[in-house]
């Protein structure tokens, strides 16, 4: 539903006008704005037309907002102020609607209740007993077990690069991101470097060919990570216009393989080619 289609949204009603507006006085067709930004036309065309709600959750619409403001010369701070008093017009303190829940609802809602928590028990027990079923990989003794320091890009051999690395996981896992221990590259198999730079708050979840779990989690903005994997590299990108990619030094062009809720699942090989990879199950791992 548009938001300037709620009662008192004329405050927001603005914000398409300014936009478009904007745009025109640049020049600008919305495919070219489009390709500035390095998002789908359609993400424009719902900024337009106020339809935030196409746009997917509250921070990827305030991030589309914000840099298709400073690409027009509008204000991005007064759009993200009328963003902001239209989403509390258009959400209502329901809490204050006195009701009266009758007998006969209170009776149906308990049995209800019951079948939510005997599905919620069954998928736990699911959960840990496939859990059990995974066999721990163990890394070969002629090797000395080494870690990758998500943040970092390198790791070392012997009990200095242990505590490097975990000084490096215990700061990453404040900032809401975890890595996990590295495997062995199999012979003949060259692992590559995967440069990301994080212009916004955004999740991830990076694998590689040895279904190693290189990076998971929330990165904060203006964050960068370097990660070494083996190819192809599995990327899951939360709001992947914010992002900047570069395999081996050279950057790498996702344009066209950005969802419309701004969220990309990509696949990149070892020559820096980038395509769609189909998403994966929460255990698909």
């Amino acid at each position: 539903m548009r938001m300037a289609s709620v009662v008192g949204g004329e405050a927001v009603r603005s914000i398409g006008t300014r936009l478009r507006s904007a745009r025109e006085r640049k020049g600008l067709t919305v495919l070219q704005a489009a390709e500035k930004l390095h998002v789908d036309a359609r993400v424009l065309e719902a900024l337009e037309a106020e339809d935030f709600a196409a746009l997917g959750a509250d921070v990827f619409a305030r991030g589309h907002l914000r840099r298709y403001a400073e690409l027009s010369g509008e204000s991005a701070a007064e759009l993200q102020l009328l963003y902001a008093r239209g989403m509390q017009v258009s959400r209502p303190d329901l809490t204050r609607i006195p009701h009266r829940e009758s007998p006969a609802r209170s009776s149906r809602v308990l049995p209800a209740l019951l079948v939510v928590v005997g599905f919620g028990a069954a998928g736990l027990l699911w959960w840990i007993f496939t859990l059990s079923r995974q066999s721990p990989q163990r890394l070969p003794e002629e090797l000395p077990p080494s870690t990758v320091a998500v943040g970092s890009g390198s790791a070392a051999p012997g009990a200095a690069a242990g505590s490097a690395a975990a000084e490096a996981l215990a700061a990453d896992s404040g900032a809401g991101a975890r890595a996990l221990p590295a495997g062995r590259v199999p012979a003949g198999v060259a692992q590559v470097s995967l440069l990301l730079k994080f212009a916004e708050l955004n999740w991830v979840d990076i694998t590689d060919a040895d279904g190693r779990r290189l990076l998971q989690g929330l990165i904060e903005p203006g964050s960068t990570r370097e990660l070494r994997g083996t190819p192809p590299l599995r990327v899951v990108l939360g709001n992947a216009s914010a992002v900047g990619l570069a395999l081996d030094g050279r950057e790498l062009n996702i344009e066209g393989l950005v969802h419309r809720n701004g969220s990309a699942h990509l696949l990149v090989d070892a020559a820096g080619h980038v395509s769609s990879a189909a998403a994966r199950l929460a255990h698909g791992d």
